[in-house]
């Protein structure tokens, strides 16, 4: 049977980092089918070095990558570059996977024959203020079928497993002009889809994500939340279909009114529902303001430099 390498990057978050390894040392029933945990440390010196050095005598074998170009597309080249696994799977450096989490990834994918299979995630918030972490627990989060099988969209790269062959072509099948913005994997998985690739879900496959303090926040999701409603006009920007790019403007103009009236008595008044109704609204303006160069910055030297803040 195919053999398994996992791929975490990592930027700066040695807890984590630490939780996660210990999770993917503790996996049941995966049958010695993992070959290798394969470590991207992305900061701009190996800071992450040491924790892995804690892992030397583990089960499985660890291996260190230091990758100190910034940007998330150019780590996950580079883990990939590490490793000649058939089978990829992905968790970040925030998840804590359950104890069956990969098996239930390897389970999904020989049942359904899917190229790529995800997973779902509960969203942990546990330093966020106490009115907004229901919403932001929510959005960190991941829902998808009560039941294992293919289905017709794909997720993000977190938390799921890929056949190299099919959905990994080339040397660098991530695209690092989306390093600092992130929709790499928006990217790889149009493309795949283009060739008739196919997706699957894996319902026992859970991790937990753990939000930091500097993300677990309304400003950072309301970011994020406007750059996943970019999506959908920037895919039709990228098809050259401008008919559809009219209509999803369309769509977010109606969005943005719409949910921008509802919201602005919930924020004066400060209510907790005011989240979830922003997200809706920022969204709505991200499929108005899809443009090149508006794209927000989450990864690379903008984490970076949150990080910085935050230590400050």
């Amino acid at each position: 049977m195919d053999r398994v390498a996992v791929l975490v990057p990592t930027l700066r978050r040695p807890e984590g980092l630490a939780a996660a390894l210990a999770s993917l040392m503790a996996q049941e029933q995966v049958g010695g089918r993992l070959s290798e945990i394969v470590v991207v440390d992305n900061d701009r010196r190996p800071s992450s070095r040491s924790v892995v050095d804690g892992f030397k005598d583990a089960s499985v074998p660890v291996v260190y990558v230091h990758e100190p170009r910034s940007g998330v597309a150019s780590a996950r080249n580079a883990g990939l570059a590490a490793t000649q696994a058939p089978l990829i799977a992905f968790l970040d450096d925030d998840e804590i996977a359950s104890p069956r989490w990969l098996a239930s990834l390897l389970e999904s994918q020989a049942s359904t024959g899917a190229d790529v299979v995800f997973g779902p995630i509960q969203g942990r918030a546990p330093g966020a203020p106490e009115d907004l972490r229901p919403y932001l627990e929510t959005f960190f989060g991941r829902e998808g079928p009560s039941a294992d099988g293919l289905i017709d969209h794909p997720y993000g790269c977190g938390n799921s497993l890929m056949v190299r062959a099919t959905a990994l072509p080339g040397d660098t099948p991530f695209e690092v002009r989306w390093d600092h913005s992130g929709g790499e994997d928006d990217a790889l998985f149009a493309a795949l889809e283009a060739r008739g690739g196919r997706f699957g879900w894996s319902a026992g496959a859970w991790v937990d994500e753990v939000a930091p303090a500097h993300r677990a926040n309304l400003g950072y999701a309301l970011s994020r939340a406007f750059a996943y409603g970019q999506s959908p006009s920037q895919a039709a920007w990228g098809r050259k279909d401008l008919l559809a790019v009219a209509k999803w403007m369309a769509v977010g103009a109606a969005q943005l009114v719409a949910w921008g009236l509802v919201a602005l008595p919930l924020v004066a008044l400060h209510r907790p529902e005011r989240a979830r109704i922003l997200d809706r609204a920022v969204r709505g303006l991200g499929k108005v303001l899809w443009m090149p160069g508006l794209e927000p910055r989450f990864y690379g030297t903008a984490e970076l430099q949150r990080l910085d803040r935050a230590a400050a």
